[in-house]
């Protein structure tokens, strides 16, 4: 799992050694090369340099990272990334997405990648399901969902999308309430 505020979810008492090891001493796989490779894969490199500091020494791009060699060190098929660049600087964001990208691919992840930005999501993935009120209310192929929304929600969500183009204009869509459509 990687969660949406770095900084929250790494424990401010543990070296950054300590944390990424955590996981490995749990399954009874510690081996100190798998911390050093896990920081080496996300970009914290020297890993030497990364082992004994605390969270509060990093960036919030680098403790994100941490966050990322967490999950990754146990070689999962599986990760929730809950909203995992929100809590981030936008020029740090762009990076940790496309490393999210690579490691998908290099180590053949299926990531359930949890946000509101089908900016980001179109970014990331390669089918979208729309979730609202805690139903899934539409899901299909990415380009599908944002190129023909069928839920109101969805055209809602997109409608909120900036468009980077100011003479452009385009009707918000508002919801209000918890409705059912």
């Amino acid at each position: 799992m990687i969660f949406q505020d770095p900084y929250e979810s790494l424990n401010p008492r543990l070296t950054i050694h300590s944390t990424i090891a955590e996981p490995l001493i749990a399954q009874g796989l510690y081996n100190v090369k798998k911390v050093n490779d896990a920081l080496d894969v996300v970009g914290l490199k020297p890993s030497e340099g990364f082992l004994y500091r605390y969270p509060h020494e990093l960036s919030g791009g680098q403790r994100q990272r941490v966050a990322i060699a967490r999950a990754l060190v146990i070689d999962p098929i599986f990760v929730v990334a809950d909203e995992p660049t929100s809590m981030l600087d936008v020029s740090i964001r762009a990076g940790v997405l496309n490393l999210m990208l690579e490691l998908r691919e290099k180590f053949d992840l299926t990531i359930l990648f949890i946000t509101h930005d089908l900016a980001v999501a179109r970014y990331m993935c390669d089918d979208i399901a729309v979730m609202h009120n805690g139903k899934i209310v539409e899901k299909s192929n990415t380009e599908e969902i944002i190129r023909n929304p069928q839920h109101l929600y969805t055209k809602a969500l997109l409608s909120a999308v900036p468009i980077p183009d100011p003479r452009v204009k385009r009707k918000r869509i508002r919801i209000r309430g918890k409705q059912d459509f």
